[in-house]
């Protein structure tokens, strides 16, 4: 047998050897995606017992936490993320969204516009423009949640209710003209969407009687 076939043979009996889980085994991130958040969980807490600075794991652990409602152990583990590297965007995000469901709204909106400033072209942007127009409603700054959710619905035109959420912001801001076409896009997306229907009488009424 020559020295490459020889080669080749180890090779392969390597390979044999290798347990299956191993070679098989998801990573934390592929089982996020595919909505497997305790798989992902548990994936991610064994890979970074192999390396405590993996930020993809952190990820997978954060948004899963997240998914689950674990909003405190996802902000936790997010805070020992940005101890690692404070600039990488998707945390910065993940922490905006975990202060915003724990009603916090100044840190969300901190966290939030950061990512804004820092990832403008980022994959969850037209999220975090939703929910930076939230926290306005919530706060009853309401053209300030007009230019936010105006950006949420440019960025991600096909959600119904964010159609319905900015035409709210239009009405209450007593901008009755520009809620109108925004409760009907809403209305176009979802004909069930009982809070838009319910909006858009409301906005002609007012309109009525101006």
């Amino acid at each position: 047998m020559s020295r490459r076939s020889r080669g080749l043979v180890a090779a392969a009996l390597l390979l044999c050897s290798y347990p299956a889980a191993a070679q098989s085994r998801p990573d934390s991130l592929s089982e996020y995606r595919a909505g497997n958040f305790e798989a992902a969980i548990l994936a991610a807490m064994r890979e970074l017992q192999a390396n405590d600075r993996n930020m993809d794991s952190y990820v997978a652990l954060s948004r899963s936490l997240m998914e689950l409602g674990r909003h405190e152990e996802a902000l936790r583990h997010a805070g020992i993320a940005r101890t690692i590297n404070r600039h990488d965007p998707r945390m910065i995000d993940a922490i905006g969204e975990i202060y915003f469901f724990l009603g916090n709204n100044s840190e969300a909106l901190r966290y939030l516009q950061h990512y804004a400033n820092v990832a403008p072209e980022g994959n969850r942007i037209h999220m975090v423009y939703f929910y930076i127009g939230e926290i306005f409603i919530r706060e009853g700054m309401f053209r300030h949640a007009d230019i936010a959710l105006t950006v949420a619905v440019h960025k991600w035109p096909g959600d119904a209710r964010w159609w319905a959420r900015l035409a709210f912001a239009r009405e209450m801001a007593g901008d009755f003209i520009h809620a109108v076409p925004a409760y009907e896009r809403a209305i176009a997306l979802d004909s069930l969407l009982d809070d838009a229907r319910r909006g858009l009488d409301r906005v002609r009424v007012a309109l009525a009687r101006m």
